[in-house]
């Protein structure tokens, strides 16, 4: 079943499937696989490109998005708070003067800007960048003073700095724009009178206190690494939560609970940078643990966090969630942050399972929510409950606004990572990735029609003869070892569901990769706490059902229609 499927062939072919999944012990194998794997590296932007597919329908809708909108009116608020002449009509929602947090998502729509005009080439994003950081640059030298409004420099300074950090940042090293480098050191002096001189955790969504510093270690890294600072290191390891968070995740204390959800979340990225910076273990323990605590507060899509909060584990908190709220996952945001520990974690590891939930996160949350409007409607929450609909947040131009762009932007990131010897193909999406080897250059593609169908290929383009390993994710949803052909010929390599597949040998120009990933359709609970509340899926896919006909179809298929995602099995 592809798009859609009737309720009665639904159930009967989940039944079948659940028993044979749950008594799978590909866990236990892949751990084993996976023991000596080693770390991996992301490519850069402009390596891999999207082809097709609903991923590429997605990222060439949010382009021309986010390209469309207008300067004047999103440099206004800083104009006009810098006594400048701000002409453009107002933003309103979050964004304006008198809003939740003036301005707080330029310097996000600047980075995904520049995310994707690495990628695709396309010099109008570049160009709009610039002229973002420009206009930005020329409120701040107005009055030195890097806020919009009140509330962005008394309420959420740190926050806010961290989206002009990660905006100045891209601007200069993907678009390739020198002032955004000379900027940065001044920008963050002006906004650190603001911000606490400790990193300070927060307490629940509304509870003071409520600024985010635990999230700036992160980009202050790469400002350091960037303008050679070495006091921009030293705040980075001043801003790091140890005491309260990354310590006791690092010796196995789930401390999650009642934590604000997305903060928290992407704050561990902080962790496995400073891993990556520092070389203490203690911070890959961190984050390796927190991946494993987060999986027990994750709805079937990969979601969690209701009413932005992680709830407590085996007290039935995500059952009870779904009569109680319609704000089940803060979407765009929870997305980025689980999209970008997972490639984190895969650097660190090697281990393939951590593709297996970036693989549902992309497919069942960021890729299934509703896209924009034109004039500040953005998706924010998704609903789990029963009668369902995808809406926008009641407030223009939310939080979400700013991590949609930079995480749709990041779907090349996804999909290839590579070692020194190695691919990987971690998502199976049309695309292309092209790198260096042995001073000639490989190109691989991929094409396929999956999720709908169970099918990958790829095939190998090089001038030269190059020897490398290709390493084909094995998803752990699959029932038994992937079939992997090369050149029609039949492989044996160990190809166990949670690891990756090595496939080593001298490659030539047309040699072509063919995998088969039967995707057989499954059920999965609530929580433990209600083992028949249970979602459907095929492979990694979530199905919604649909009130008007009582057809499945793939949840990231729905628009405007009412749907139920978890059903009561008898």
């Amino acid at each position: 079943m592809a798009r859609g499927q009737s309720r009665r062939s639904f159930l009967k072919a989940a039944s079948s499937a659940a028993a044979l999944s749950a008594v799978r012990p590909f866990a236990t194998l892949a751990q084993a696989a996976q023991a000596a794997a080693p770390e991996l590296r992301e490519f850069d932007y402009k390596d891999v490109r999207l082809t097709g597919g609903p991923l590429k329908e997605q990222y060439d809708h949010i382009h021309a998005h986010y390209l469309g909108l207008d300067n004047d009116r999103l440099l206004k608020v800083y104009r006009q708070h810098a006594g400048l002449p701000a002409p453009g009509r107002d933003m309103g929602g979050w964004y304006d003067p008198d809003g939740f947090v003036p301005g707080h998502s330029l310097g996000q729509y600047i980075s995904g800007l520049a995310r994707i005009g690495r990628c695709t080439g396309d010099p109008a994003c570049h160009q709009k960048a610039r002229e973002l950081v420009e206009g930005f640059g020329a409120a701040f030298e107005a009055n030195s003073n890097p806020f919009a409004g009140p509330n962005s420099e008394k309420v959420w300074p740190a926050y806010v700095m961290d989206k002009h950090i990660i905006g100045l940042l891209d601007a200069y090293q993907l678009s390739g724009f020198e002032p955004a480098r000379g900027l940065l050191p001044r920008m963050i002096a002006g906004a650190l009178p603001f911000v606490s001189p400790v990193s300070r955790d927060r307490i629940g969504k509304k509870d003071p206190p409520y600024d985010e510093t635990y999230v700036l270690p992160e980009n202050l890294f790469t400002v350091h690494r960037v303008t050679g600072e070495q006091r921009f290191h030293e705040l980075a390891v001043r801003y790091l939560l140890d005491k309260e968070y990354f310590d006791p995740l690092a010796a196995g204390e789930d401390v999650l609970p009642s934590k604000h959800a997305y903060s928290h979340a992407i704050a561990l990225s902080s962790a496995a940078r400073a891993y990556f910076e520092l070389g203490d273990p203690k911070y890959r323990a961190a984050i390796v643990n927190a991946w494993r605590f987060l999986d027990a507060q994750r709805y079937a899509s990969g979601g969690f966090g209701p009413d932005e909060q992680f709830v407590t584990p085996g007290k039935g908190a995500l059952f009870e969630s779904l009569a109680r709220t319609k704000d089940h996952f803060e979407t765009p945001c929870g997305s980025y942050a689980s999209m970008k520990l997972a490639r984190y974690l895969l650097r660190a590891t090697g281990d393939a399972r951590y593709g297996d939930g970036l693989e549902r996160v992309v497919y069942n949350a960021l890729l299934a929510v509703k896209n924009p409007d034109s004039d500040g409607g953005y998706p924010y929450y998704s609903t789990y409950g029963v009668h369902a609909v995808k809406e926008f947040y009641p407030h223009k131009w939310p939080c979400c606004s700013g991590t949609l762009v930079q995480g749709v932007a990041d779907y090349v990131l996804n999909v290839y990572f590579q070692s020194a010897n190695a691919v990987y193909v971690n998502l199976f999406v049309p695309s292309e990735v092209m790198w260096a080897r042995n001073g000639s250059t490989v190109k691989l593609v991929q094409e396929t029609t999956y999720p709908a169908g169970d099918f990958t290929t790829l095939s190998v383009q090089t001038a030269a003869p190059a020897t490398f390993s290709l390493g084909m994710r094995v998803p752990g949803w699959l029932g038994d070892s992937a079939e992997i052909r090369i050149n029609g010929v039949k492989q044996h390599a160990a190809a166990l569901p949670g690891t990756f597949a090595l496939l080593t040998r001298t490659w030539r120009n047309g040699d072509r990769v063919e995998m088969h990933l039967p995707q057989s359709f499954h059920t999965e609970s609530i929580d433990e706490s209600h083992p028949k509340t249970v979602a459907r899926l095929r492979g990694p896919v979530l199905y919604a059902e649909l009130d008007s006909t009582g057809e499945f179809v793939p949840f990231y298929r729905v628009q405007n229609e009412s749907y139920n995602l978890y059903q009561q099995q008898t």
